[in-house]
């Protein structure tokens, strides 16, 4: 099973040129069944690696893009009168799909952003009272330009939790970029995947990301970490939510590397992608400062 899926993250590396690390946390997050966030500049990339984990997964998906005028009954759906059958009929909207690319989520008015929370956080929304649980499973892959470009509205912090890691791509070093152009030509780059999972596949992966073994010694360094961000008031202090997030995506992270345990470079490397934008809402994917700190300023004795 892990064969098919380096396989496909190596096919995944044909797409987006030079970025293995940033491939590698993707794959990460969706093992944990968590949420992704991938922030950058326009043209960088995001859609296209957006488009490429979903296709990757085998899974249905559908993709919405975000508008000031969206509303959040063209997310989730809403009930319409049928006056044939003088009933109401609820028609569902593209959140009810395995895999929701939300292109430019932030682009989106604060109110349809929130739209999202009860569809991220219990894979269920309610609509006129009644409540309708989405497929299974569910992933949020969105996109956002920097908050510095016209036409944002920044995320709230509530919703920039439900993201269990937030990514950028950033530029591609000079030798990724000169193959790029090198091979550049009219087909989608998307033509290049020929490796997928299936969903009995992904299952079974996600299924062994919590039998990963995290000993006692792990889990009180890994609270060292979270309890740093509690004792300063520069920073936002990490929640329970977000310490059950930095273990699972370990877990995930050493569940690709090959190993049914995890260890202290696991947690350090994820640490940054889910803790920074929890840590400091209104920082940006490139930096990692205030999660940089805490790693260097927490012992590990493991």
């Amino acid at each position: 099973m892990l064969t098919q899926l380096h396989n496909v993250e190596r096919n995944l590396n044909q797409v987006i040129l030079g970025k293995p690390h940033q491939i590698r946390l993707a794959l990460c997050c969706l093992l944990a069944e968590g949420h992704l966030l991938l922030e950058d500049l326009p043209g960088m990339g995001k859609t296209t690696l957006a488009h490429a984990l979903a296709d990757s997964l085998g899974l249905s998906y559908r993709r919405v893009q975000f508008t000031s005028d969206l509303l959040p009954g063209d997310l989730v759906g809403m009930n319409i009168y049928d006056s044939r059958s003088q009933q109401f009929r609820f028609q569902a909207g593209p959140v009810f799909s395995q895999v929701l690319l939300a292109d430019e989520i932030n682009r989106a008015s604060p109110k349809t952003q929130s739209a999202l929370l009860e569809a991220m956080e219990e894979k269920q929304v309610s609509i006129d009272g009644e409540t309708r649980a989405l497929p299974k499973p569910f992933f949020v892959i969105a996109t956002q330009n920097p908050l510095f470009h016209a036409g944002t509205s920044a995320l709230p912090e509530s919703q920039l939790d439900r993201f269990m890691f937030r990514l950028s791509l950033g530029f591609p070093d000079r030798k990724a970029e000169h193959l790029l152009l090198q091979r550049d030509s009219s087909n989608s780059r998307l033509e290049l995947l020929t490796e997928k999972l299936d969903l009995e596949q992904l299952r079974t992966l996600q299924q062994q990301v919590p039998q990963i073994n995290a000993s006692d010694s792990l889990i009180d360094y890994l609270l060292s970490l979270v309890e740093a961000s509690r004792q300063r008031n520069d920073m936002l202090p990490l929640s329970p939510r977000a310490s059950k997030a930095i273990l699972r995506a370990a877990k995930a992270f050493a569940l690709i590397n090959n190993r049914d345990y995890v260890n202290a470079d696991d947690v350090q490397q994820v640490f940054p992608y889910v803790a920074e934008h929890r840590l400091d809402p209104t920082s940006s994917a490139q930096e990692s400062r205030l999660s940089t700190l805490i790693l260097k300023a927490t012992p590990c004795s493991i």
